[in-house]
């Protein structure tokens, strides 16, 4: 059983490993390279230059604007989004009154409200940005024409025009966007929750906070904290909405610049692809640092059932 395990392994591995190694290892390795040269994206002529690029990076006070941003899109997102994203799911989990052959439901209609909540994902971000840009939009939007509509004029924004409101009206976006695929999620974790750990609880005396804060949630924190690293991701990114929906892209007066949309602009509208690759792998470290402390922070005992 033994002869020849290895090369049984790695003969499934080889092909997966290249491809890996290819499309994805290759793309960082040449980034790195590209961002000590003065290479432009379109010529195959360029220079090295040290950590030239690294020096203008740390001076460039659009590129701190951007990972404030970023960093702001980072604790808002991830959070707003999974919270909203738990408490659905157990709203249509348990947070339903008992029935007659169980202590535990979830609220009725709770199959239709999932289909409802996941529909977002059915649509590209492309058609969602362009939806809510629209949507934000102060002239004939629909935002601003309800608020007309039931004589709140005065609440009546500008919205994506305005530069302290136009980063809040793309984490509003972001959240819609992606709090239907966590419901439906987190909606799977919890129906594989045995319904005794609940109905134990609620014997002894604990109420539905109570159970979510004992039971569900160290169930699924493995869930969790997975959803929060790949949330997280989305949100140092955040390119296609700033593309479509901003003014500028970017404004305005740069109050949505995030380190994302800043490598495009770097690449495609200054032809400096050199500096656009050292901030490329500026977010990789970024990225990387936030991953590993969310696992460390989130690392806990594992529960099993």
């Amino acid at each position: 059983m033994q002869h020849g395990k290895y090369r049984f392994i790695a003969g499934f591995l080889a092909l997966p490993v290249i491809l890996y190694a290819v499309f994805v290892i290759s793309p960082f390795v040449q980034a790195i390279y590209y961002s000590f040269t003065d290479w432009t994206g379109l010529s195959s002529d360029f220079k090295m230059v040290g950590f030239k690029n690294y020096n203008w990076l740390l001076h460039d006070d659009l590129f701190w604007k951007a990972v404030g941003h970023n960093v702001v899109l980072l604790l808002v997102v991830p959070l707003v989004t999974l919270g909203l994203g738990l408490f659905f799911a157990f709203m249509l989990n348990v947070g339903g009154r008992g029935r007659k052959n169980s202590a535990i439901s979830g609220v009725r209609g709770s199959s239709l409200y999932k289909v409802i909540y996941f529909f977002p994902q059915v649509l590209s971000i492309a058609i969602v940005a362009l939806l809510f840009q629209f949507t934000y939009n102060p002239r004939n939007g629909a935002i601003n024409a309800f608020l007309g509509g039931i004589g709140l004029e005065s609440l009546q924004q500008q919205w994506l025009a305005d530069p302290k409101l136009a980063l809040w009206c793309l984490m509003a976006v972001m959240v819609w966007s992606n709090v239907g695929f966590y419901v439906v999620l987190f909606s799977a974790g919890m129906s594989s929750i045995p319904k005794d750990f609940y109905e134990a609880a609620l014997l002894d005396g604990a109420n539905r906070i109570k159970t979510f804060f004992k039971i569900t949630l160290p169930l699924l924190w493995d869930t969790v904290q997975t959803g929060w690293i790949y949330m997280g991701i989305i949100a140092l990114d955040a390119f296609a909405v700033v593309q479509i929906m901003t003014v500028g892209p970017g404004g305005p007066a740069d109050s949505t610049q995030v380190m994302g949309y800043y490598v495009y602009t770097k690449t495609f509208h200054d032809g400096q692809a050199g500096r656009a690759t050292t901030i490329g792998v500026a977010m990789l470290i970024v990225t990387l640092i936030f991953a590993v402390v969310v696992t460390r922070l989130g690392r806990r005992e594992r529960l099993e059932y």
